[in-house]
């Protein structure tokens, strides 16, 4: 093919792959890779308003779909700019290329002040991202982007930046004929330690009241767990590992794996099987809850091993494979106490009923948003008070690729994950819960999704600044708000700047009408919730446990 340079490769490579979207802002170090996907026309560019977004909006595709999302950004600054997003993908184990330029090969690691170098880019890409890779020879280009992917795609998954200097995107090739075959590459889990499945199968043997705790690594190993439930197995999970089971199931806890009524639970229980989570001190108040005595953890990491909590038994091995082994091993030789069934159905509608009657003024929110929201939709969320009151637990999830938050818990992401979420999942509602103060983080991306038309009703709680920091500062600061209250734009008038369609909620008993209309909508929509008049966020911050320790 005539002027073929490595810009067309990475733009076939990804048609190739079956990238069907991709996400960034156009630069001088990326143009012709950008312009490649343009004069193809095989792959949908969506220019974000800046790299943070475009990286977030990556983040969500990648999470709406179970599988890859791209974004380009330039070099220097705008490689630095997108560091946040590439963070909250490492988190929450996205599986995330980023494309990056550099300068000219002749140029590089000499600080020479050209055009966008910055000391050491690789070096800043690799300590946020899973891996980071240079391409700087056009003959190892396809071999490393096929790398790349087999990188962000094996568990633990996670981001992988790939760097590629101007010259070498600009270099003309021949076309490899390996693209004429080529697919995203096959990860083969290890099943593991067979004495170590033993050890495992006869702790369920000898145990009678035992519960499974799923994580983000097994969220989709759906069919192995509704057997596990079948052998009389229940369920909690991390907030990541939510949708493993529809939440509605009767033995399906959710994500209140760490409520007064659950942790009494826990200590009637004979066996906890972890599956995929690292247990994780930011959902078990640091460590400090008490988890039954009998704990046996499964993990692809090997790492994972007693790094929070000292497990009895730990499992290295891809958490599907092994949980379908010992559901061939336990097949017929477990016994299911109908009382056991009913007692765990009891508890959770305990959890539940208790849980709501915190919530004051909001208390059916989530079943009104549950009900509106189709059972296919995306429910995204930003960090806000409601999403730690109840986005992150009450709203049934009955699917993993519907649950998308900021797993890293930083304020801002929600908008631009759930532009990238809709367009991942066309012909799907998504609900985007933000409060003000984070909408404002990204809220040049409004425009990104007026013009993409993405089909998402952004739920703007606004209490007048961050609410959440503002519930900190009363529980360990005497209640002194510094620099906590924001000036906010008027929504409407923003909306309408943005030529998007604006609703507004002053009472609760308005949420379900104004919020129908709202997503039956074609199109993006912000539905601002006026907190100081529907009434005040119920206090959900506790210090930390380190905090009370004299």
């Amino acid at each position: 093919m005539k002027d073929y340079n490595v810009g067309d490769l990475v733009s076939e490579f990804l048609h190739q792959i079956d990238v069907k979207d991709v996400f960034g802002v156009v630069s001088v170090h990326n143009i012709p890779m950008l312009d490649a996907i343009g004069r193809r026309n095989h792959i949908r560019m969506i220019p974000a308003r800046g790299e943070m977004g475009a990286g977030h909006m990556a983040d969500g595709y990648a999470r709406a779909h179970n599988g890859l999302g791209v974004v380009f950004t330039s070099t220097g600054p705008g490689a630095a700019n997108v560091a946040g997003a590439i963070v909250e993908s490492r988190f929450a184990g996205s599986s995330v290329l980023h494309f990056t330029g550099q300068t000219a090969t002749e140029n590089l690691d000499k600080n020479q002040g050209t055009v966008h170098d910055v000391p050491n880019q690789l070096g800043m890409l690799g300590s946020i991202s899973k891996e980071a890779i240079r391409i700087d020879d056009e003959d190892e280009a396809l071999e490393k982007l096929i790398y790349a992917c087999k990188i962000a795609l094996t568990p633990p998954k996670g981001p992988v930046s790939i760097e590629i200097p101007i010259d070498i995107q600009r270099k003309k090739i021949k076309r490899p004929a390996l693209l004429d075959t080529i697919s995203l590459p096959h990860i083969n889990g290890e099943l593991g330690d067979t004495e170590s499945l033993d050890k495992i199968e006869n702790y369920i043997k000898s145990s009678k009241r035992k519960i499974i705790w799923v994580g983000n690594g097994a969220k989709f190993a759906t069919e192995e767990v509704k057997l596990f439930i079948k052998m009389g197995f229940a369920v909690v999970t991390s907030t990541q590992g939510r949708g493993v089971v529809s939440e509605t199931n009767k033995m399906c806890l959710g994500a209140f794996n760490a409520v007064p009524l659950i942790e009494e639970f826990y200590k009637t229980l004979d066996l906890m099987l972890i599956v995929g989570s690292r247990l994780r001190g930011h959902e078990t108040r640091d460590m400090s809850l008490e988890l039954p005595k009998n704990l046996v953890q499964i993990d692809i990491d090997r790492s994972a091993k007693n790094r929070t909590y000292k497990t009895n038994q730990f499992h290295c091995g891809d958490a599907k494979k092994v949980l379908a082994e010992l559901v061939k091993r336990l097949d017929g030789k477990i016994s299911v106490d109908n009382e056991w069934i009913n007692e765990v159905s009891d508890l959770k509608n305990r959890i539940y009923l208790d849980y709501k009657n915190m919530l004051g003024a909001y208390k059916d929110f989530p079943e009104i948003i549950r009900n509106i929201l189709p059972k296919d939709g995306k429910w995204v969320r930003d960090v806000t008070i409601s999403n730690s009151m109840w986005g992150n637990r009450m709203m049934y999830i009955n699917d993993p690729t519907e649950n998308i938050y900021p797993v890293g818990a930083a304020i801002g992401p929600g908008m631009a994950l759930a532009i990238g979420a809709s367009i991942a999942s066309e012909g799907k509602k998504t609900i985007a819960m933000c409060g003000d103060g984070g909408f404002m983080l990204n809220v040049p991306d409004l425009w990104t999704a007026s013009e993409t038309n993405c089909d998402v009703v952004f739920l703007v709680m606004n209490d007048n600044g961050y609410g959440v920091i503002k519930h900190i500062q009363d529980s360990m600061y005497a209640g002194r708000k510094f620099f906590a209250d924001l000036m906010v734009p008027n929504f409407e008038d923003l909306a309408k700047a943005a030529k998007m369609k604006y609703k507004k909620i002053d009472y609760a008993k308005d949420l379900e009408k104004v919020l129908k209309e709202a997503v039956n909508f074609n199109g993006p929509v912000l539905v601002e919730v006026n907190v100081v008049a529907v009434g005040e966020m119920p206090r959900y911050f506790a210090p930390p446990p380190y905090t009370l320790k004299k």
